[in-house]
């Protein structure tokens, strides 16, 4: 078993699951001015700093995205974020790309950028204390997108980021999102996060990256968030195993979903299904963000002094997913 593939399966065995923290100054700034309190470095670490505390981290939470401004950061009690997510048994992560922009020839798709001095970013990052990586690539789903180009462009991208990561010890997290923004079907979905997987597993392998040491963070297939064919949990369930089982090498030792928008509940319910089908060797847990962290927001930002009440929200949250990502969840539980 190589170092890499014990990183990946530390952070998601044992139905863990991954807390993407790593939202941008300026979306962060959005999260805290939709709970009116301001956005200063120092309530963006006290908002996370409470999370990293929790009680649920050692019991559920496998590894946490940072921002570069977060894994820099000094907790209350002067110790340095990564230590203290090391000293709950969470392994810490770090976003390095620097976002999606327009596609130049397909103005209305996006390219991830990022790659420049990313070699030496890592290396920075390695000595604070990251042993895994995300990136992210985004597609969009209308009559034309996405275009063969955006597909290419992007799985290119995550392939030289994913080499990149690994020559410097860390497992890459490749996260091709197809966004469930538009009218589109379940099918359209299917096929167009399909042919996106497949492209980015091709250049991974043209790459030559160890992929006992990546964890993929793809979208579940559903309909579009416009669409009026939505279908219900349990054929997103179905349709997503059966997607990753066709397009992800078996040797990819998990799969930790985004929630891409749904709800926190829906998030949650649809894990649950899916690992209640899930007949592959991939372990199948959770890599989010808003859906792991909203009600906490919410709650915090009543009182921002009220550290034990906001963990107490996170903490049922994030051991709802743990249960989810072993097919262990059910509705009752959230009362």
């Amino acid at each position: 078993m190589s170092e890499l593939n014990t990183i990946a399966l530390k952070v998601l065995s044992n139905g863990k699951g991954i807390l993407a923290a790593d939202e941008s100054t300026a979306t962060m700034t959005k999260r805290l001015d939709s709970v009116s309190v301001p956005s200063t470095p120092e309530n963006r670490l006290s908002f996370r700093e409470t999370l990293f505390s929790s009680s649920s981290m050692s019991e559920c939470i496998g590894g946490v995205i940072l921002y570069d401004e977060t894994i820099k950061q000094q907790t209350s009690n002067k110790k340095n974020i990564p230590d203290l997510l090391q000293s709950v048994n969470s392994i810490p992560g770090i976003k390095v790309d620097t976002g999606a922009k327009s596609l130049a020839g397909s103005p209305n798709e996006k390219v991830t950028e990022g790659l420049d001095g990313l070699r030496d970013r890592l290396k920075e990052y390695y000595k604070l204390g990251a042993r895994f990586t995300k990136w992210r690539g985004v597609y969009n789903i209308t009559k034309d997108h996405p275009s063969k180009l955006a597909v290419h462009s992007n799985a290119h991208a995550l392939a030289r980021y994913a080499a990149l990561v690994q020559e410097c010890n860390m497992v890459p997290i490749v996260e091709p999102e197809v966004l469930m923004d538009g009218n589109h079907s379940a099918e359209d979905c299917f096929k167009k996060t399909s042919e996106v997987i497949k492209k980015c597993f091709e250049e991974l392998i043209l790459h030559k990256i160890d992929l006992t040491g990546v964890i993929l963070k793809p979208n579940m297939i559903l309909a579009g968030s416009e669409s009026d064919n939505k279908i219900n949990g349990d054929e997103v369930a179905k349709l997503t195993v059966e997607c990753l089982k066709s397009s992800v090498p078996s040797e990819v030792p998990g799969v930790a979903f985004l929630s891409g928008g749904q709800s926190e509940i829906e998030s949650t319910e649809n894990l649950n299904l899916i690992n209640t089908v899930n007949d592959t060797n991939f372990i199948m847990s959770y890599s989010y963000g808003r859906a792991l962290q909203q009600s906490a927001l919410k709650h915090w930002a009543k009182n921002i002094s009220d550290i034990e009440g906001t963990q107490k929200v996170f903490n049922h949250r994030a051991k709802m997913n743990t249960l989810a990502a072993q097919g262990k969840w059910s509705k009752e539980l959230e009362n």
